[in-house]
């Protein structure tokens, strides 16, 4: 008799005693559930798993479909290695780079040994059709990282190998489709049939691979415009390229032979250079009053507004800092959100009449008296802070909703220059992993909120979603309204900030929902080799979270 072992299924509050040794795939179908599009992964006791993890003793398990963040990236890196199989069997020895989310999808950059087609697009396109059709298998395996490394060093996939000689593991997990083998950071799906829709276009010079959208998974995310985001992702290329640092195992690499110096010195000079030109268009751009700053949650966009000041200074411009929050309306003014709550990142819980009438007066030469808001009593009051705008001066004003063009509806465009800052990870695991720019931004949060707000990682994360929400709704519809576009993030930057974050991650207890993306967070700074954090410059964006500033915050 096959021994039992218990599990407690969170999906449907029962307990259910399954064989030893079952995949989650087979706990699932003894279960009974039945998840309209899924179920993709699972949390087994607070971590994430795929449905291939098998278990021996008893369990805590959440079937996760493709609204969850961690359920669409196991449908996404899924597709991924459908896309790469395709392009295998179509092209010998092609070339595949998963490269940047744009677009409400990602970019495929190809070496087919010919510009890509309309035709390219639409062969593998239907290869990837024909190989979800075929409801083919997706097997995982473990093997000794030596034999990983030898298989992927016969199949010329020389960013694993390199990946893979970094890390020191023992074990490597791999997958398999048809006799098709490659490695992803992260469970995948067990039959291609699960890929139920995707798209495939021709875009600028590769591909833009489609994914359904969480919100509405029957319909593929909406294909937006982002030729500037687009822009400055190829410019971050240039750079990786000036430095020949595409993957982590090339920044592995640097580390190892001592040369992690050299990177931080030549990041910073590039970035820096970078916010020296944004500063001199807008010296050159004759009549800009009003240079508006806007980028998600740690982003930087603080740090960019003291660097871009110290630019205008050289140039010979007076920057003067104007805050957002004290345009607040009266607390009881503000709308509320869905739950009832103050929503105070509505774009309407500013005073916005007042807002332009004064920046107007300003731009006209007119002496005005700024508000402040008493966040204590919730009240806007009157500062005593006058100001006037003089001819060598310009306002500079950061916050979330800069780009929005409700916000200053009523002040002529043509005497304001916008900038949109993000932290836009341009580096990747190897070249059929990459990594999620919001990963990021989360963990320069986790760092900062802990140093300077005594907030835990365990509410960061849990705040996330809400965080991530708010820049759906007010920030990222409106990034390409930028004049400039500037990539805060640093070539070399998870290499610096994984030393703090790793132990405030480890503080996560296993026992609360946030232990999931706590967990991940870790698995993956341990394929990252640590750089001091002393080698950091004072100036440099990363210490905003990190501490050390020269600057005052």
């Amino acid at each position: 008799m096959v021994e039992q072992v218990q599990i407690y299924c969170r999906n449907t509050g029962q307990k259910l005693s399954v064989p030893m040794g079952a995949t989650l795939e087979e706990v699932y179908g003894l279960a009974g559930l039945q998840m309209a599009y899924g179920p993709m992964m699972a949390h087994v006791n607070n971590k994430v798993e795929g449905m291939h993890f098998r278990v021996f003793g008893a369990k805590e398990v959440e079937f996760l479909d493709i609204t969850s963040p961690s359920g669409l990236r196991a449908y996404t890196r899924t597709l991924f290695f459908v896309l790469c199989k395709a392009v295998h069997d179509l092209y010998e020895r092609c070339k595949v780079s998963i490269d940047i989310p744009v677009s409400n999808g990602y970019y495929v950059d190809l070496n087919v040994g010919h510009p890509v087609t309309l035709d390219d697009a639409g062969r593998i396109r239907r290869r990837m059709q024909e190989i979800i059709d075929a409801a083919l298998p997706v097997h995982r395996y473990q093997t000794t990282t030596e034999e990983a490394i030898r298989m992927f060093e016969a199949l010329h996939t020389f960013s694993k190998v390199k990946l893979l000689k970094s890390v020191g593991r023992i074990y490597t997990t791999y997958y398999e489709i048809d006799g098709y083998i490659d490695y992803y950071y992260g469970g995948l799906l067990t039959n291609t049939s699960q890929l139920y829709l995707f798209g495939l276009e021709k875009y600028f010079d590769g591909l833009l691979l489609r994914i359904p959208s969480a919100a509405q998974p029957d319909e593929l995310g909406e294909m937006t415009h982002q030729d500037k985001m687009f822009g400055i992702f190829k410019e971050h290329h240039h750079w990786q390229d000036i430095l020949g640092l595409r993957t982590i195992g090339d920044l592995n690499e640097v580390i190892d032979n001592g040369h992690s110096s050299q990177l931080i010195q030549v990041s910073e000079a590039l970035q820096e250079k970078k916010i020296g030109r944004i500063a001199d268009e807008i010296a050159n751009r004759r009549g800009i009053k009003l240079v508006l700053i806007a980028g998600p949650s740690s982003s930087g966009k603080t740090t960019t507004c003291k660097r871009l000041s110290v630019q205008l200074a050289v140039n010979g411009i007076k920057p003067i800092p104007v805050s957002l929050d004290d345009y607040f309306l009266d607390r009881e003014q503000t709308p509320r959100d869905e739950k009832g709550e103050y929503d105070f990142e509505h774009l309407h819980a500013l005073n916005l009449p007042l807002l332009n009438e004064q920046m107007n007066a300003l731009f006209r030469g007119e002496e005005v008296e700024l508000p402040r808001y008493n966040f204590q009593t919730g009240k806007s009051e009157m500062s005593g802070r006058k100001l006037r705008l003089h001819d060598d001066e310009i306002l500079v004003v950061e916050g979330i909703h800069a780009l929005n063009p409700e916000l200053m509806s009523q002040v002529p465009s043509e005497q304001t220059y916008r900038v949109y800052a993000s932290a836009l990870t341009t580096l990747l695991l190897d070249k059929h992993n990459y990594i999620p720019t919001t990963d990021n931004r989360l963990l320069r949060r986790i760092i900062r909120d802990f140093k300077y707000r005594g907030v835990s990682a365990v509410d960061t994360i849990r705040r996330w979603s809400s965080v991530r929400a708010g820049e759906n709704r007010w920030i990222f519809p409106y990034q390409e309204n930028a004049d400039a576009m500037f990539n805060t993030a640093m070539l070399f930057e998870l290499a610096v900030i994984k030393r703090q974050a790793e132990p405030l991650l480890e503080q996560v207890p296993e026992n609360v929902p946030e232990y999931a993306e706590a967990y991940r967070l870790l698995k993956f700074l341990h394929y990252i080799k640590p750089i001091p954090e002393t080698q950091i410059p004072p100036t440099s964006l990363l210490r905003e979270f990190l501490g050390g500033s020269s600057f005052e915050y």
